[in-house]
């Protein structure tokens, strides 16, 4: 009986090995930095993440019908059932062809009061009046009965692989990424509102990644999740080499037919949410965002004129800084020592847009289009020929 036990443990290991998607380090990629347990945005305190992910149908588009590619994703920046637990945040748009809603309250007050949301273009509204629904069936304003509020809700547009104008994330698909939302690894590629992205001429989607750094004795934690669907194929760069130009002739976008798309060289968009739980205060935490884009410019980025670029970032410290009727204490980080916390941002941001690609898969949606995964053995060969790896 216990040999048998051995063989079932041993099978459920190997299984579980395989089933586990690989990230940019597991192919020797290097990075700067060091990460967090998990290297995932899941390594600052608190935070959770879920996914809901919805894939039907292939073949020719029919509206309403599919094929549909694309999904929710949610953040929680204290977990969700950390009831309204505000946290210190603040917003930037590197492009701002795109969507963050709520977030003209966010500069406004310092706070962000609500979770991320992460979904497509034309399903920022179901997701938002979703989530507000939420917020009553749960109680999320605990007792309190005048309450208002304004979801942040992201996206990024997905119509090339999938049905956008079907409107097939519903409130149940909501509700299930609430759900799914959880501590530890964080799901990659093709997964919740990175569905049906692409990036930088491949397949895109959901990536993570996370930096910790010592101050002056003091341990603080970064973490970046990125919906990455940006970028032009040319201008791809992974540990400094143009990937992109290596591969330029290797499995483009296919395009087999309508919808037809006006879509130029470049455009499309990324999300970007940093967590830390450094305590910055909110204008602190608005250098944290802008030095996000500079990640983005590692990769290839260039902010382009048909690209929505926008950051949010958030602190989990001063748990008690949000206070209604009375004046509150909370701990402020110095400015003078705010520079590794911009490096730690930087590299994050690099290393979780090239894990979302990484982790990605090839998918075709509409019509055959095809979005192809990065292949890893080219990658790998081109690493080595500008000896970046062994």
């Amino acid at each position: 009986m216990k040999y048998l036990l051995t063989i079932t443990l041993l099978l459920f290991l190997i299984t579980t090995v395989h089933s586990q998607k690989p990230r940019a380090r597991d192919l020797g990629i290097p990075f700067n930095g060091t990460t967090g347990t998990y290297n995932a945005i899941t390594d600052v305190k608190g935070v959770e993440v879920g996914h809901s992910t919805i894939i039907s149908r292939e073949g020719k588009n029919l509206v309403g019908k599919g094929p549909v590619r694309t999904g929710v994703t949610a953040i929680f920046p204290r977990g969700k059932n950390k009831k309204f637990s505000p946290v210190y945040a603040n917003w930037y748009s590197l492009n701002g062809n795109g969507e963050m809603t709520g977030t003209t309250w966010v500069t406004e007050s310092g706070f962000l009061e609500t979770p991320i949301m992460i979904t497509n273009t034309n399903s920022v509204g179901v997701v938002r009046d979703a989530v507000l629904k939420w917020y009553v069936d749960t109680d999320w304003y605990q007792g309190e009965n005048w309450w208002y509020t304004y979801p942040v809700v992201a996206e990024t547009y997905d119509g090339f692989l999938n049905d956008i104008y079907g409107f097939h994330v519903k409130e149940k698909h909501v509700l299930e990424a609430i759900d799914n939302a959880k501590s530890g690894k964080v799901t990659e590629g093709n997964v919740g509102g990175g569905t049906g992205m692409m990036c930088l001429g491949f397949k895109g989607g959901i990536g993570t990644s996370s930096r910790v750094v010592n101050i002056r004795g003091a341990s603080f934690t970064v973490g970046t999740l990125v919906q990455s669907n940006f970028g032009s194929k040319r201008n791809l760069t992974i540990a400094g080499v143009p990937v992109g130009v290596e591969l330029k002739d290797t499995l483009n976008y296919v395009f087999n037919g309508p919808p037809q798309s006006s879509r130029k060289e470049g455009d499309g968009s990324i999300i970007i949410i940093v967590a830390t739980d450094a305590p910055l205060l909110p204008h602190q935490l608005k250098r944290i965002t802008q030095r996000a884009a500079l990640g983005v410019g590692v990769v290839g980025g260039r902010g382009s004129n048909g690209s929505g670029d926008i950051f949010l970032a958030f602190s989990t410290a001063n748990e008690n800084a949000f206070n209604r009727n009375e004046t509150t204490n909370v701990e402020v980080f110095p400015n003078d020592l705010i520079t590794p916390l911009f490096e730690a941002t930087v590299q994050s941001v690099e290393e979780a847009i090239i894990n979302a690609m990484i982790a990605a898969e090839t998918m075709e949606g509409n019509n055959g289009n095809k979005a192809y995964a990065i292949p890893h053995d080219l990658l790998i060969n081109v690493l080595k020929k500008y000896n970046r790896i062994k």
